[in-house]
Protein backbone atom coordinates (compact mmCIF):
# COMPACT_ATOMS: atom_id res chain seq x y z
CA UNK A 1 0.00 0.00 0.00
CA UNK A 2 2.83 2.35 0.28
CA UNK A 3 4.98 1.50 -2.16
CA UNK A 4 4.16 4.99 -4.11
CA UNK A 5 4.16 7.17 -0.70
CA UNK A 6 6.71 9.49 0.01
CA UNK A 7 10.23 8.34 1.15
CA UNK A 8 12.98 10.07 2.73
CA UNK A 9 16.62 10.67 2.04
CA UNK A 10 17.30 7.53 3.40
CA UNK A 11 15.77 6.14 0.08
CA UNK A 12 18.56 7.36 -1.97
CA UNK A 13 21.34 6.53 0.69
CA UNK A 14 20.35 3.03 0.78
CA UNK A 15 20.44 3.17 -2.92
CA UNK A 16 23.95 5.03 -3.06
CA UNK A 17 24.73 1.94 -0.89
CA UNK A 18 23.61 -0.53 -3.24
CA UNK A 19 25.28 0.93 -5.62
CA UNK A 20 28.85 1.66 -4.29
CA UNK A 21 29.13 -2.22 -3.06
CA UNK A 22 27.59 -3.40 -6.49
CA UNK A 23 30.01 -1.58 -8.73
CA UNK A 24 33.11 -0.92 -6.73
CA UNK A 25 35.91 -3.09 -5.31
CA UNK A 26 36.16 -3.88 -1.62
CA UNK A 27 39.03 -1.48 -0.80
CA UNK A 28 37.07 1.51 -2.13
CA UNK A 29 33.69 1.10 0.06
CA UNK A 30 34.61 3.35 2.71
CA UNK A 31 36.28 6.11 0.59
CA UNK A 32 33.60 6.25 -1.93
CA UNK A 33 32.33 10.11 -1.57
CA UNK A 34 30.63 11.19 -4.86
CA UNK A 35 27.05 11.28 -2.72
CA UNK A 36 26.92 13.19 0.39
CA UNK A 37 25.46 10.15 1.72
CA UNK A 38 28.73 7.79 1.64
CA UNK A 39 29.12 4.60 3.27
CA UNK A 40 28.46 4.20 7.45
CA UNK A 41 27.46 1.45 8.63
CA UNK A 42 29.41 -1.84 9.56
CA UNK A 43 31.37 -3.94 7.30
CA UNK A 44 28.30 -6.69 7.83
CA UNK A 45 25.84 -3.87 6.30
CA UNK A 46 27.35 -3.46 3.33
CA UNK A 47 27.98 -7.49 2.52
CA UNK A 48 24.13 -7.11 3.36
CA UNK A 49 23.89 -4.12 0.34
CA UNK A 50 26.12 -6.24 -1.76
CA UNK A 51 23.82 -8.72 -1.83
CA UNK A 52 20.87 -6.89 -2.09
CA UNK A 53 22.56 -5.39 -5.09
CA UNK A 54 22.71 -8.75 -7.29
CA UNK A 55 18.86 -8.71 -6.96
CA UNK A 56 18.26 -5.01 -7.59
CA UNK A 57 20.14 -5.56 -11.15
CA UNK A 58 17.25 -7.88 -12.16
CA UNK A 59 15.00 -4.90 -11.68
CA UNK A 60 16.92 -1.84 -13.16
CA UNK A 61 20.97 -1.95 -13.53
CA UNK A 62 20.53 2.21 -13.46
CA UNK A 63 20.03 2.65 -10.12
CA UNK A 64 23.18 0.52 -9.57
CA UNK A 65 25.52 3.49 -11.04
CA UNK A 66 27.40 5.15 -8.52
CA UNK A 67 26.99 8.43 -11.03
CA UNK A 68 23.27 7.84 -10.52
CA UNK A 69 22.39 10.48 -7.82
CA UNK A 70 18.91 11.18 -6.61
CA UNK A 71 17.96 7.91 -9.08
CA UNK A 72 14.17 7.16 -7.98
CA UNK A 73 12.84 4.93 -10.71
CA UNK A 74 9.44 2.82 -10.97
CA UNK A 75 11.51 -0.03 -10.92
CA UNK A 76 13.90 1.09 -8.56
CA UNK A 77 11.18 2.34 -5.83
CA UNK A 78 9.57 -1.05 -5.96
CA UNK A 79 12.88 -3.05 -5.59
CA UNK A 80 13.97 -0.95 -2.78
CA UNK A 81 10.19 -1.35 -0.91
CA UNK A 82 10.07 -5.12 -1.66
CA UNK A 83 13.64 -5.55 -0.20
CA UNK A 84 12.31 -3.71 2.99
CA UNK A 85 9.46 -6.28 3.04
CA UNK A 86 10.89 -9.74 2.26
CA UNK A 87 13.73 -8.98 5.14
CA UNK A 88 11.08 -8.48 7.78
CA UNK A 89 10.83 -12.46 8.02
CA UNK A 90 13.35 -12.02 10.23
CA UNK A 91 11.66 -10.15 12.56
CA UNK A 92 8.05 -11.80 12.13
CA UNK A 93 9.99 -15.01 13.05
CA UNK A 94 11.52 -12.97 16.03
CA UNK A 95 8.40 -12.01 17.30
CA UNK A 96 7.21 -15.26 17.20
CA UNK A 97 10.17 -17.00 19.53
CA UNK A 98 9.43 -13.67 21.77
CA UNK A 99 5.48 -14.23 22.22
CA UNK A 100 6.82 -18.05 22.86
CA UNK A 101 8.85 -16.95 26.29
CA UNK A 102 5.80 -15.05 27.58
CA UNK A 103 4.62 -16.07 30.95
CA UNK A 104 0.54 -16.43 30.62
CA UNK A 105 -0.08 -16.64 34.57
CA UNK A 106 -4.10 -15.30 34.26
CA UNK A 107 -4.45 -18.23 31.68
CA UNK A 108 -7.18 -16.74 29.70
CA UNK A 109 -9.25 -18.86 27.09
CA UNK A 110 -10.18 -15.65 25.30
CA UNK A 111 -7.35 -14.94 22.71
CA UNK A 112 -7.74 -11.68 22.74
CA UNK A 113 -6.88 -11.01 26.17
CA UNK A 114 -3.50 -13.95 25.93
CA UNK A 115 -0.52 -12.07 26.52
CA UNK A 116 1.76 -13.47 23.61
CA UNK A 117 -1.49 -12.02 20.98
CA UNK A 118 -0.90 -8.85 22.46
CA UNK A 119 2.56 -8.86 22.26
CA UNK A 120 2.48 -10.38 19.01
CA UNK A 121 0.48 -7.05 18.10
CA UNK A 122 1.83 -4.68 19.45
CA UNK A 123 5.44 -5.64 17.94
CA UNK A 124 4.24 -6.86 14.24
CA UNK A 125 1.84 -3.77 14.16
CA UNK A 126 3.92 -1.49 15.92
CA UNK A 127 3.70 2.09 14.79
CA UNK A 128 7.01 3.54 14.25
CA UNK A 129 8.37 0.46 12.83
CA UNK A 130 5.79 0.88 9.91
CA UNK A 131 6.65 4.67 9.39
CA UNK A 132 9.98 4.43 9.80
CA UNK A 133 10.73 1.26 7.37
CA UNK A 134 7.37 0.84 5.06
CA UNK A 135 7.07 5.07 4.65
CA UNK A 136 10.22 6.87 5.58
CA UNK A 137 12.39 4.02 4.29
CA UNK A 138 15.15 1.66 6.30
CA UNK A 139 15.57 -1.47 7.21
CA UNK A 140 14.98 -1.53 11.09
CA UNK A 141 12.42 -4.48 10.86
CA UNK A 142 15.48 -6.98 9.66
CA UNK A 143 17.59 -5.39 12.37
CA UNK A 144 15.35 -5.33 15.43
CA UNK A 145 14.52 -8.80 14.17
CA UNK A 146 18.19 -9.61 14.97
CA UNK A 147 17.91 -7.75 18.13
CA UNK A 148 14.42 -9.71 19.44
CA UNK A 149 15.39 -13.03 18.86
CA UNK A 150 18.86 -12.77 20.67
CA UNK A 151 16.69 -11.28 23.59
CA UNK A 152 14.27 -14.45 22.61
CA UNK A 153 17.36 -16.69 22.96
CA UNK A 154 18.72 -15.44 26.29
CA UNK A 155 14.97 -15.89 27.72
CA UNK A 156 14.98 -19.27 26.55
CA UNK A 157 18.48 -19.50 28.63
CA UNK A 158 20.46 -20.32 25.46
CA UNK A 159 22.67 -18.01 25.64
CA UNK A 160 25.40 -18.67 23.05
CA UNK A 161 23.01 -18.32 20.15
CA UNK A 162 22.25 -14.70 21.96
CA UNK A 163 25.71 -13.71 22.16
CA UNK A 164 26.14 -14.82 18.90
CA UNK A 165 23.23 -12.94 17.52
CA UNK A 166 24.00 -9.81 18.83
CA UNK A 167 27.92 -9.51 18.19
CA UNK A 168 26.13 -10.30 14.40
CA UNK A 169 24.00 -7.29 15.49
CA UNK A 170 26.67 -5.04 16.39
CA UNK A 171 28.66 -5.44 13.10
CA UNK A 172 25.10 -4.93 11.26
CA UNK A 173 24.46 -1.10 12.69
CA UNK A 174 26.57 0.06 15.64
CA UNK A 175 23.71 1.83 17.19
CA UNK A 176 22.91 -0.85 19.33
CA UNK A 177 26.20 -0.37 21.64
CA UNK A 178 23.70 1.36 22.90
CA UNK A 179 22.55 -1.62 24.89
CA UNK A 180 26.04 -3.55 24.57
CA UNK A 181 26.58 -3.21 28.20
CA UNK A 182 23.21 -5.05 29.43
CA UNK A 183 24.94 -7.79 27.08
CA UNK A 184 27.60 -7.58 28.94
CA UNK A 185 27.40 -7.77 32.34
CA UNK A 186 24.21 -10.29 32.25
CA UNK A 187 26.81 -12.91 29.67
CA UNK A 188 29.49 -12.33 32.56
CA UNK A 189 27.45 -12.46 35.57
CA UNK A 190 24.72 -15.39 34.71
CA UNK A 191 26.72 -17.19 32.04
CA UNK A 192 30.12 -16.95 33.58
CA UNK A 193 29.30 -17.50 37.42
CA UNK A 194 27.01 -19.61 38.55
CA UNK A 195 24.11 -19.65 40.05
CA UNK A 196 23.69 -17.26 43.35
CA UNK A 197 24.26 -18.45 46.93
CA UNK A 198 21.27 -18.13 49.47
CA UNK A 199 22.57 -14.57 50.31
CA UNK A 200 22.53 -13.51 46.49
CA UNK A 201 26.23 -13.04 46.16
CA UNK A 202 28.00 -14.83 43.35
CA UNK A 203 30.32 -17.74 43.84
CA UNK A 204 33.52 -16.56 42.80
CA UNK A 205 34.87 -20.12 42.89
CA UNK A 206 32.81 -21.61 40.18
CA UNK A 207 33.86 -18.66 37.82
CA UNK A 208 34.60 -20.18 34.28
CA UNK A 209 37.24 -19.05 32.11
CA UNK A 210 35.89 -21.90 29.19
CA UNK A 211 32.81 -19.61 29.05
CA UNK A 212 34.47 -16.69 29.06
CA UNK A 213 36.49 -17.85 26.19
CA UNK A 214 34.03 -19.65 24.14
CA UNK A 215 32.07 -15.96 24.50
CA UNK A 216 35.20 -13.91 23.54
CA UNK A 217 35.74 -16.76 20.41
CA UNK A 218 32.28 -15.64 19.70
CA UNK A 219 32.44 -11.85 19.51
CA UNK A 220 36.36 -12.01 17.83
CA UNK A 221 35.21 -14.35 15.11
CA UNK A 222 32.35 -12.37 14.10
CA UNK A 223 34.48 -8.85 14.08
CA UNK A 224 37.38 -10.84 12.18
CA UNK A 225 34.74 -11.69 9.62
CA UNK A 226 33.10 -8.24 9.40
CA UNK A 227 36.51 -5.70 9.92
CA UNK A 228 38.94 -8.36 8.91
CA UNK A 229 39.42 -7.42 5.10
CA UNK A 230 39.48 -4.10 5.66
CA UNK A 231 42.08 -4.40 8.51
CA UNK A 232 44.46 -6.48 6.35
CA UNK A 233 44.05 -3.67 3.72
CA UNK A 234 45.19 -1.11 6.22
CA UNK A 235 41.79 0.70 6.24
CA UNK A 236 40.44 0.23 9.96
CA UNK A 237 40.61 4.08 10.89
CA UNK A 238 38.97 5.00 7.39
CA UNK A 239 36.04 2.80 8.52
CA UNK A 240 36.15 4.11 12.15
CA UNK A 241 36.07 7.57 11.16
CA UNK A 242 33.09 6.93 9.09
CA UNK A 243 31.28 5.12 11.78
CA UNK A 244 31.56 7.80 14.40
CA UNK A 245 31.48 11.03 12.54
CA UNK A 246 31.54 13.13 16.13
CA UNK A 247 31.44 16.42 13.99
CA UNK A 248 28.12 16.33 13.08
CA UNK A 249 27.18 17.63 16.29
CA UNK A 250 25.16 16.91 19.38
CA UNK A 251 21.72 16.98 18.02
CA UNK A 252 20.74 15.32 14.97
CA UNK A 253 18.32 16.34 11.96
CA UNK A 254 15.53 17.90 14.49
CA UNK A 255 15.84 17.91 18.09
CA UNK A 256 15.39 14.17 19.28
CA UNK A 257 13.32 14.38 22.17
CA UNK A 258 15.66 13.95 25.12
CA UNK A 259 17.09 15.57 27.83
CA UNK A 260 19.09 17.81 25.12
CA UNK A 261 16.17 18.90 23.67
CA UNK A 262 15.62 20.48 27.39
CA UNK A 263 18.92 21.84 27.77
CA UNK A 264 18.83 23.74 23.89
CA UNK A 265 15.49 25.23 24.68
CA UNK A 266 16.68 26.37 28.31
CA UNK A 267 19.27 28.34 26.50
CA UNK A 268 17.24 29.69 23.91
CA UNK A 269 14.97 30.75 26.81
CA UNK A 270 18.27 32.21 28.51
CA UNK A 271 19.30 33.80 25.10
CA UNK A 272 15.88 36.30 25.01
CA UNK A 273 15.56 36.80 28.47
CA UNK A 274 19.34 38.23 28.52
CA UNK A 275 18.43 40.21 25.93
CA UNK A 276 15.23 41.50 27.64
CA UNK A 277 17.06 42.39 30.35
CA UNK A 278 19.72 44.06 28.73
CA UNK A 279 22.59 41.58 30.12
CA UNK A 280 23.75 39.99 26.69
CA UNK A 281 25.02 41.17 23.54
CA UNK A 282 23.45 40.15 20.38
CA UNK A 283 26.72 40.79 18.72
CA UNK A 284 28.38 38.11 20.94
CA UNK A 285 25.96 35.36 20.16
CA UNK A 286 26.59 32.10 18.13
CA UNK A 287 24.07 31.99 15.39
CA UNK A 288 20.84 30.65 16.41
CA UNK A 289 21.56 27.70 13.96
CA UNK A 290 19.54 24.78 16.65
CA UNK A 291 16.17 25.55 15.73
CA UNK A 292 17.52 25.72 11.52
CA UNK A 293 17.24 21.67 12.18
CA UNK A 294 20.74 20.84 10.70
CA UNK A 295 23.41 18.37 11.68
CA UNK A 296 26.10 20.08 12.11
CA UNK A 297 28.39 21.30 15.14
CA UNK A 298 26.58 23.91 17.76
CA UNK A 299 27.88 26.45 20.38
CA UNK A 300 25.51 27.23 23.10
CA UNK A 301 24.86 31.14 23.93
CA UNK A 302 24.50 31.01 27.36
CA UNK A 303 24.96 27.15 28.98
CA UNK A 304 28.32 25.24 28.82
CA UNK A 305 28.47 23.41 25.27
CA UNK A 306 28.02 20.00 25.37
CA UNK A 307 31.26 18.03 23.90
CA UNK A 308 30.97 14.38 22.64
CA UNK A 309 33.29 13.36 25.76
CA UNK A 310 30.37 15.47 28.03
CA UNK A 311 28.29 13.29 26.58
CA UNK A 312 29.68 10.09 26.95
CA UNK A 313 30.15 10.49 30.65
CA UNK A 314 26.17 11.01 31.29
CA UNK A 315 25.45 8.14 29.46
CA UNK A 316 27.83 6.32 31.50
CA UNK A 317 26.23 7.93 34.28
CA UNK A 318 23.22 7.11 33.46
CA UNK A 319 23.44 3.55 32.81
CA UNK A 320 25.71 2.67 35.90
CA UNK A 321 22.88 2.22 38.37
CA UNK A 322 20.86 -0.17 35.94
CA UNK A 323 23.81 -2.57 35.66
CA UNK A 324 25.01 -2.48 38.84
CA UNK A 325 21.70 -3.50 39.65
CA UNK A 326 22.12 -6.39 37.11
CA UNK A 327 25.73 -7.61 38.43
CA UNK A 328 24.53 -7.00 41.86
CA UNK A 329 20.46 -9.29 41.83
CA UNK A 330 20.44 -10.22 38.15
CA UNK A 331 16.88 -11.33 38.40
CA UNK A 332 17.24 -13.13 35.31
CA UNK A 333 16.33 -13.07 32.05
CA UNK A 334 13.54 -10.64 32.99
CA UNK A 335 16.21 -8.59 35.21
CA UNK A 336 18.30 -8.42 32.02
CA UNK A 337 15.59 -7.11 29.33
CA UNK A 338 14.73 -4.50 31.96
CA UNK A 339 18.07 -3.18 32.01
CA UNK A 340 18.42 -3.71 27.94
CA UNK A 341 15.53 -1.11 28.09
CA UNK A 342 17.08 1.10 30.47
CA UNK A 343 20.40 1.64 28.91
CA UNK A 344 18.47 1.63 25.24
CA UNK A 345 16.64 4.27 26.87
CA UNK A 346 19.71 6.18 29.03
CA UNK A 347 22.01 5.89 25.66
CA UNK A 348 19.12 7.65 24.04
CA UNK A 349 18.32 10.56 26.84
CA UNK A 350 22.01 11.35 27.10
CA UNK A 351 23.40 10.29 23.87
CA UNK A 352 26.01 12.43 21.33
CA UNK A 353 23.81 12.77 17.88
CA UNK A 354 20.63 10.79 18.49
CA UNK A 355 18.64 10.10 15.92
CA UNK A 356 15.02 10.05 16.49
CA UNK A 357 14.07 6.78 15.14
CA UNK A 358 16.05 5.77 18.21
CA UNK A 359 13.77 5.06 20.46
CA UNK A 360 12.29 2.38 19.41
CA UNK A 361 15.09 0.47 20.73
CA UNK A 362 13.62 0.94 24.41
CA UNK A 363 10.08 0.81 22.89
CA UNK A 364 9.99 -2.73 21.35
CA UNK A 365 11.76 -4.55 24.07
CA UNK A 366 9.61 -3.13 26.50
CA UNK A 367 6.57 -4.44 24.82
CA UNK A 368 7.49 -7.70 26.34
CA UNK A 369 7.51 -6.36 29.63
CA UNK A 370 4.56 -4.30 29.14
CA UNK A 371 2.44 -7.59 28.50
CA UNK A 372 3.39 -9.39 31.68
CA UNK A 373 3.55 -6.23 34.22
CA UNK A 374 1.01 -3.84 35.26
CA UNK A 375 3.68 -1.39 36.04
CA UNK A 376 5.77 -1.64 32.98
CA UNK A 377 2.36 -1.17 30.83
CA UNK A 378 1.75 2.24 31.93
CA UNK A 379 5.15 2.85 31.29
CA UNK A 380 5.43 1.78 27.96
CA UNK A 381 1.50 3.57 26.86
CA UNK A 382 3.71 7.07 28.12
CA UNK A 383 6.86 5.98 26.08
CA UNK A 384 5.30 4.42 23.18
CA UNK A 385 2.58 7.00 22.76
CA UNK A 386 5.14 9.85 23.38
CA UNK A 387 8.15 8.36 21.39
CA UNK A 388 5.48 7.54 17.96
CA UNK A 389 4.21 10.80 18.03
CA UNK A 390 8.08 12.16 17.91
CA UNK A 391 8.76 10.34 15.08
CA UNK A 392 5.69 12.51 12.86
CA UNK A 393 8.30 15.07 11.53
CA UNK A 394 9.30 12.42 9.28
CA UNK A 395 6.55 12.93 7.21
CA UNK A 396 6.15 15.82 6.34
CA UNK A 397 4.12 15.91 3.13
CA UNK A 398 0.28 16.87 3.29
CA UNK A 399 -0.90 13.61 1.62
CA UNK A 400 0.88 11.29 4.50
CA UNK A 401 -1.10 13.25 7.59
CA UNK A 402 -3.94 11.29 7.26
CA UNK A 403 -2.07 8.13 7.65
CA UNK A 404 0.17 8.60 10.32
CA UNK A 405 -2.49 10.25 11.97
CA UNK A 406 -5.08 7.40 11.90
CA UNK A 407 -2.00 4.79 12.02
CA UNK A 408 -1.02 5.93 15.12
CA UNK A 409 -4.64 5.88 17.02
CA UNK A 410 -5.56 2.58 16.16
CA UNK A 411 -2.01 1.61 17.79
CA UNK A 412 -2.28 3.66 20.67
CA UNK A 413 -5.84 2.54 20.54
CA UNK A 414 -4.98 -0.50 21.06
CA UNK A 415 -2.38 -0.74 23.06
CA UNK A 416 -4.34 0.83 25.82
CA UNK A 417 -7.48 -0.96 25.36
CA UNK A 418 -5.64 -4.54 24.93
CA UNK A 419 -3.36 -3.76 28.06
CA UNK A 420 -6.26 -2.60 29.72
CA UNK A 421 -8.18 -5.98 29.48
CA UNK A 422 -4.98 -8.20 30.03
CA UNK A 423 -4.54 -6.92 33.57
CA UNK A 424 -8.37 -6.77 34.47
CA UNK A 425 -10.04 -4.07 36.32
CA UNK A 426 -8.08 -3.15 39.13
CA UNK A 427 -7.68 0.61 38.08
CA UNK A 428 -6.30 2.75 34.86
CA UNK A 429 -3.07 2.23 33.68
CA UNK A 430 -2.30 5.83 33.39
CA UNK A 431 -2.43 7.97 36.43
CA UNK A 432 -4.43 11.02 35.98
CA UNK A 433 -1.27 13.59 34.95
CA UNK A 434 -0.38 11.25 32.75
CA UNK A 435 -3.37 10.62 30.89
CA UNK A 436 -3.46 14.27 30.74
CA UNK A 437 -0.20 14.73 29.40
CA UNK A 438 -0.84 12.64 26.65
CA UNK A 439 -4.54 14.21 25.41
CA UNK A 440 -2.01 17.31 25.54
CA UNK A 441 -0.18 15.74 22.36
CA UNK A 442 -3.56 16.40 20.54
CA UNK A 443 -3.34 20.49 20.88
CA UNK A 444 0.20 20.13 20.02
CA UNK A 445 -0.80 18.19 17.00
CA UNK A 446 -3.30 20.15 15.65
CA UNK A 447 -0.77 23.21 16.71
CA UNK A 448 2.26 21.67 14.86
CA UNK A 449 0.26 19.73 11.68
CA UNK A 450 -2.57 22.04 10.78
CA UNK A 451 -2.57 25.43 12.12
CA UNK A 452 1.00 26.81 11.89
CA UNK A 453 1.73 25.51 8.63
CA UNK A 454 -1.22 27.87 7.40
CA UNK A 455 0.05 30.50 9.44
CA UNK A 456 2.76 33.60 7.92
CA UNK A 457 5.22 32.60 10.34
CA UNK A 458 6.00 29.31 8.62
CA UNK A 459 7.67 31.21 6.61
CA UNK A 460 9.94 33.16 8.83
CA UNK A 461 10.08 30.47 11.21
CA UNK A 462 9.67 27.43 9.36
CA UNK A 463 11.21 25.11 12.41
CA UNK A 464 8.62 25.88 15.01
CA UNK A 465 6.63 22.89 14.74
CA UNK A 466 9.97 20.77 14.97
CA UNK A 467 10.94 22.66 18.16
CA UNK A 468 7.46 22.06 19.91
CA UNK A 469 6.87 18.52 19.11
CA UNK A 470 10.82 17.75 20.26
CA UNK A 471 10.58 19.47 23.41
CA UNK A 472 6.47 18.24 24.49
CA UNK A 473 7.45 15.00 23.96
CA UNK A 474 11.33 15.32 25.72
CA UNK A 475 8.61 15.85 28.79
CA UNK A 476 7.20 12.41 28.28
CA UNK A 477 10.09 10.39 26.86
CA UNK A 478 12.17 12.02 30.75
CA UNK A 479 9.56 10.97 32.45
CA UNK A 480 9.26 7.64 31.87
CA UNK A 481 13.16 7.30 32.00
CA UNK A 482 12.56 8.46 35.18
CA UNK A 483 9.57 6.07 36.18
CA UNK A 484 11.85 2.78 34.60
CA UNK A 485 14.56 3.71 36.77
CA UNK A 486 12.01 4.07 40.12
CA UNK A 487 10.68 1.09 39.68
CA UNK A 488 13.46 -0.80 39.16
CA UNK A 489 15.41 0.75 42.29
CA UNK A 490 11.87 0.29 44.46
CA UNK A 491 11.89 -3.02 43.63
CA UNK A 492 15.68 -3.59 44.56
CA UNK A 493 14.65 -1.38 47.65
CA UNK A 494 11.81 -3.82 49.00
CA UNK A 495 14.41 -7.29 48.19
CA UNK A 496 16.84 -5.55 50.31
CA UNK A 497 14.27 -5.15 53.02
CA UNK A 498 12.74 -8.40 53.23
CA UNK A 499 16.38 -9.90 53.36
CA UNK A 500 16.38 -7.87 56.60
Amino acid sequence: MFISAYHSTDFEVHRNWLAITHSLPVSKWYHENTSEWTLDYPPLFAWFEYGLSHVARHFDRDMLAVGNLNYASPPAVLFQRLSVIFTDVVFIYAVKECCCTVRDERGSKDLLRRPHFVLAVLLLWNFGLLVVDHIHFQYNGFLFGVLLLSVARHLQSRHLEGALLFAVLLNLKHIYLYVAPAYGIYLLRSYCVSQDRADGSPRWRSFSPLRLLALGAIVISVCAVSFGPFIAMGQLPQVLSRLFPFKRGLCHAYWAPNIWALYNILDKALVVLGLRLNMLDVDGLPKASMTGGLVQEFQHAVLPSVSPSIALVCTLISILPAVVTLWLRPRGPRGFLRCLVLCALSSFMFGWHVHEKAILIAILPLSILAVESREDAGIFLVLATTGHYSLFPLLFTPAELPVKVLLMLLFTIYSLTALRKLFGAKGPLLRPLEAVYLLGLVPVGLLCEVFYPLSPWQKTLPFVPLLVTSVYCALGVSYSFVRLYASLLSQEAVEKHKQL
